[in-house]
């Protein structure tokens, strides 16, 4: 007898049949069967979730210019034009791990177009979907990454 964690949801496990890959949830993504993984469904499912981030990056940027440009004014005080200078530069520091985000983002979208995606660089195996949906960019398995960490703690990588 199932217990209720392992129960499968019967409207869940079937939707994904008579859904596009971008219109799937992340419940309806879970509930595909393991044969499923990275067809075509669930690659369209992490190029739309992908070209989603990828768009509010860049209206992100957008809106860190406009408001560098607005707040160029000359404030004679020196502690207020000490704030918004630090304020300029955590814009900055942020919009440049996004830069950095997506240029992996690209990448991701190239594996996809490849047929890579979904599986560690090192090992050939499966990230994993629940890996993927909460860092649709990863190129390691779990395993893989935590190695690497663990190598880069002890060596200084």
């Amino acid at each position: 007898m199932p217990t209720p964690a392992t129960k499968v949801d019967t409207k869940l496990a079937n939707a994904w049949k008579t859904k596009a890959g971008k219109d799937l949830t992340e419940a309806e993504l879970l509930a595909m069967p393991e044969a499923e993984y990275m067809s075509d469904k669930q690659l369209d499912f992490f190029r739309a979730c992908l070209e989603a981030q990828k768009e509010d990056l860049l209206s992100n940027a957008g809106e860190t210019t406009e408001h560098l440009r607005e707040d160029t004014s000359i404030v004679p005080d020196p502690a207020d034009r000490a704030t918004i200078e630090e304020e300029h530069a955590l814009e900055l520091r942020t919009r440049d791990r996004e830069r950095k985000l997506l240029k992996k983002i690209s990448q991701a979208l190239v594996r996809i177009d490849s047929g890579e995606y979904g599986f560690c660089d090192e090992t050939g195996e499966p990230i994993g979907l629940g890996r993927l949906l909460a860092r649709p960019t990863a190129t390691l398995s779990l395993e893989a990454q935590q190695r690497r960490e663990l190598k880069q703690k002890m060596f200084g990588d």
